[in-house]
């Protein structure tokens, strides 16, 4: 079995005054504050969530 690629997610910037959708997105990437690293699947669910707030986070392939 292939191994899955992983994609490496930071918090940027803050949530504050963001849409909730926005901020729903934040946190189904597991995120919690500004600086917080994650690191997820590289999977299309992932990658759309990541699309969506591309301008509070950094990304990085893992």
């Amino acid at each position: 079995m292939a191994k899955k690629k992983q994609i490496s997610v930071t918090l940027k910037r803050s949530t504050n005054r963001r849409l909730v959708a926005h901020k729903a997105c934040v946190k189904g990437l597991g995120l919690r504050r500004i600086g917080h690293t994650v690191t997820v699947q590289d999977t299309p669910e992932n990658r759309g969530m990541i699309n969506k707030v591309s301008y509070l986070l950094a990304v990085e392939e893992a």
